[in-house]
């Protein structure tokens, strides 16, 4: 029988994304710095739940011990790149300015091995979990085949997809009642209203080459009324205003002045963007009303 401190020890051997609560003090040592609550995650209790880019099953594993009926854990991505070696490629890409070849993460970088899946599969022994992982894109795999499910998790994926309404249709042609959406965001001062999309064409948003739309909260829900969602509810929004600013220098004054005099016009006001904070949206989408 292996004991906790076995257990833990062939846990730390694995590389993990997520952190996850084996049991009897045996943690996953997951590299997340963005790790999304479980308090977003609506009642599961008798319901089938779909978890649209698993990687690890930390959320398919909650689903089911809160009570799921059935669920299943789709991944494709994270369970078959070979991510060090992409990493090479991308830092090398960094360093000539370029843009990487991203479809050589299915074909140079992939192992059909799956190494990926090695964490899911591990903690869903030490689990006794009874999760179905089903290998496939969600963006190509046969949607009439996959079927239907309550509750849709659709955590951490929207931003790393090229094209987000398209997605975001498919999640809704799955989801029978609630799709939740977890999504990195960005907030701009005095914007909130604005649905507004960053595109990111390169590593800029945390090295990551990824990472392409970035919606606003109100883009975010505009896309989920177009792609067919009924009703949207945020479950976590922009961070709260920062504090009033400050007056400006008395010597930006002083500048305007002199500028009034010597050439009898003000000086321009110089242009200001609006401040922006980035950080993790999530909406509960509904499929009825």
């Amino acid at each position: 029988m292996t004991t906790p401190a076995e257990l833990q020890a062939q846990a730390d051997a694995l590389g993990w994304y997520h952190t996850i609560d084996l049991g009897n003090g045996v943690v996953t040592k997951g590299i997340s710095v963005q790790e999304t609550s479980a308090a977003v995650l609506p009642d599961v209790q008798g319901r089938s739940v779909l978890d649209i880019g698993a990687w690890d099953g930390k959320f398919s594993f909650l689903a089911e011990q809160r009570g799921a009926d059935r669920v299943v854990a789709l991944d494709h991505y994270a369970w078959g790149v070979d991510f060090v070696a992409r990493g090479a490629y991308w830092e090398e890409c960094i360093r000539n300015g370029t843009l990487p070849d991203q479809s050589r993460d299915e074909t140079d970088f992939w192992r059909p091995d799956l190494p990926g899946r090695r964490g899911f599969e591990f903690a869903a022994r030490a689990l006794g979990s009874k999760v179905e992982p089903v290998v496939g894109d969600f963006q190509k795999v046969d949607l009439a085949e996959l079927g239907r499910f309550d509750v849709v998790l659709y955590l951490g994926v929207l931003y790393h997809m090229k094209e987000p309404l398209t997605c975001l249709e498919r999640l809704r042609a799955v989801t029978n009642e609630v799709a939740v959406i977890e999504t990195e965001a960005v907030h701009l001062q005095g914007m909130d209203g604005d649905a507004l999309l960053q595109f990111h064409a390169g590593s800029d948003l945390r090295t990551d080459f990824g990472n392409w739309y970035v919606p606003t909260i109100a883009a975010l829900h505009n896309l989920c009324r177009a792609a067919g969602f009924a009703r949207i509810e945020t479950i976590v929004g922009p961070p709260p205003p920062p504090p009033p600013a400050t007056p400006p220098a008395a010597s930006a004054g002083l500048v305007h002045e002199m500028a009034r005099r010597v050439r009898g016009t003000p000086a321009p006001e110089p242009v200001r963007s609006a401040p922006s904070q980035n950080y993790r949206a999530v909406v509960h989408a509904f499929a009825g009303s």
